[in-house]
């Protein structure tokens, strides 16, 4: 695979993305079904739950360090976002308080 063909995947790619991203705004420009309105106010909170599954999933509670790296880590997240409301500020400080407790 050349050069060429490389970035043509990566424009292709990124195109039907946005495209994929934009479809609903064109398609309920005019009123919003009930449904679309439920999905907005839950999903969110579903997704957020989602990651910290994810995130929390192989932590072990039961051995050193206890979890305690994401624990604090978690918490810094939730108490900056309920202060500043801010979701770039409370993963970013979350990301790097983690970091700094686990080296």
């Amino acid at each position: 695979m050349n050069d060429t063909h490389a970035f043509l995947i990566i424009i292709i790619s990124g195109f039907i993305t946005i495209l994929l991203r934009f479809i609903p705004f064109f398609a309920f420009r005019k009123k919003r079904p009930d449904f679309i309105i439920y999905l907005g106010k839950v999903l969110p909170f579903a997704t957020m739950s989602m990651l910290l599954v994810y995130c929390l999933r192989k932590t072990n509670f039961l051995e050193s360090p206890y979890g305690i790296p994401e624990i604090i880590a978690s918490f810094t997240v939730i108490a900056l976002h309920i202060w500043k409301r801010n979701t770039l500020l409370s993963i970013v400080a979350g990301t790097a308080i983690y970091m700094y407790l686990v080296n």
